[in-house]
């Protein structure tokens, strides 16, 4: 049995999922786990899920309360592979050190009030997509965020 398909450990696949309104103010949140750290909606893949997408709806609805159904949401072709903090890799399979990451975006109609997961983050923030960019602690959320203008498929 290939270990890493094992339930016991994550997978070391995941998302990013850049929530914006078309005038392109973009929703982080801080992670609980971590003051200080903000970043997209983000999470892993998990077992028995079979496209990035689904990971992507889930992800937001857990993160924020919103329903990615009715909204705009934009698989962006990109992939970025980071190596995974050692003090996380426990949670993977043994040997796993790196991680692909899915991008999308979530065009919304306006910055809309969000429902956090109290265990994951403990605020959030909307703000012009050039300040939220320099607000990320994570360079594949900074790089998405600055992408945004090009990704972007405008005001609904």
């Amino acid at each position: 049995m290939d270990r890493a398909a094992d339930p016991l450990y994550k997978l070391p696949l995941s998302v990013l999922v850049v929530i914006h309104s078309g005038d392109l103010q973009v929703l982080l949140i801080e992670r609980a786990d971590w003051p200080g750290f903000w970043q997209s909606v983000t999470g892993s893949v998990d077992h028995g899920e079979d496209d990035f997408a689904h990971t992507a709806r889930r992800e937001v609805r857990e993160e924020t309360g919103l329903d990615a159904g009715r909204f705009i949401l934009s698989d962006w072709g990109m992939e970025n592979r980071f190596e995974i903090y050692s003090n996380r890799r426990k949670s993977y399979a043994p040997g796993t050190t790196h991680n692909t990451e899915r991008v999308f975006g979530l065009l919304l109609p306006a910055p809309l009030p969000v429902t956090l997961a109290p265990a994951e983050h403990t605020r959030y923030e909307w703000l012009p997509w050039r300040e939220a960019a320099a607000k990320c602690f994570s360079w594949s959320n900074r790089d998405a965020i600055l992408a945004l203008p090009e990704r972007s498929p405008g005001p609904t």
